[in-house]
């Protein structure tokens, strides 16, 4: 009997073509390190068909679509009842990966802002969780969510968070989730864990924005689910608990933002 804890890797993007031919594989190796499920996500709302077609075919997989701050000007413009139309599907779970990013993309601010009100008007009427991207944008972000919670609530995760204090303060006043990624087990990333230790526990979820950022020991190469258990192991650390204890804490956490899927599993 396996008895590894379970934890969830919350974010992914396994339709990139890093993972191509081999997802049998990736989905087996998380699987070994306690990786039972996958939110897998379509930044690109063109490539949701493809992406829903991983889900279906993976028990494990689940996925979330929209329109990723960064190619929100590249794009179509999103429609909330194009959202909503998607999130009839069953293993359908989460609003985005949307947001604001004005690292490398500032010249389209503007843009950004419509694309993230549609979205967040999409998780408030399917009551599915909004999956933001944060970049060199803190105060924008956190005003944006800030004034349209008070319009109409919803839930999110703030995904890969490493952003500032401030911001993750302003969200997690609203109810939302942090989601650690491997960033938070860099050496030097110190200020980012000691941001997430002073979170309440129950609002933490594990990632690992795969193929990207790959947690030690496996920093500078490809990324992909099973290495979610590393960082896992970090945040276990960071909170002062056994393992196992932060696993089943991620596991109910993720449970209680993400309901579709838990309840898909238990329908299974």
């Amino acid at each position: 009997m396996n008895t590894t804890p379970e934890i969830t890797d919350s974010h992914c993007h396994l339709d990139f073509p890093d993972f191509d031919g081999q997802l049998d594989q990736i989905v087996a190796r998380a699987a070994e390190a306690g990786v039972t499920r996958m939110v897998t996500i379509c930044t690109r709302l063109r490539n949701e068909p493809g992406i829903r077609a991983i889900a279906e075919a993976h028990a494990p997989i689940f996925y979330a679509a929209g329109t990723h701050p960064m190619s929100a000007a590249d794009e179509p413009m999103a429609t909330v009842d194009e959202l909503v139309a998607l999130s009839q599907h069953p293993k359908f779970v989460g609003i985005g990966e949307t947001g604001l990013d004005y690292h490398y993309t500032a010249d389209s601010a503007e843009v950004q802002k419509q694309s993230l009100r549609i979205h967040i008007e999409a998780a408030q009427r399917t009551g599915l969780p909004l999956i933001i991207h944060a970049r060199a944008a803190d105060d924008d972000m956190a005003r944006i969510l800030a004034e349209e919670h008070r319009n109409a609530p919803y839930s999110c995760v703030m995904h890969c968070f490493s952003s500032s204090a401030e911001l993750a303060r302003a969200a997690l006043d609203l109810g939302f989730y942090l989601s650690m990624s491997g960033i938070a087990a860099f050496p030097k990333s110190q200020d980012l864990r000691d941001i997430f230790a002073s979170a309440p526990v129950d609002r933490i979820l594990v990632e690992t924005d795969a193929p990207y950022l790959a947690p030690p020991p496996h920093r500078g190469k490809r990324n992909e689910p099973a290495f979610a258990a590393h960082t896992a192991q970090k945040g276990a650390e960071v909170f002062g608990l056994d393992y196992p204890d932060f696993a089943a804490q991620t596991q109910a956490n993720f449970d209680r933002l993400f309901t579709k899927a838990a309840l898909y599993k238990a329908a299974a």
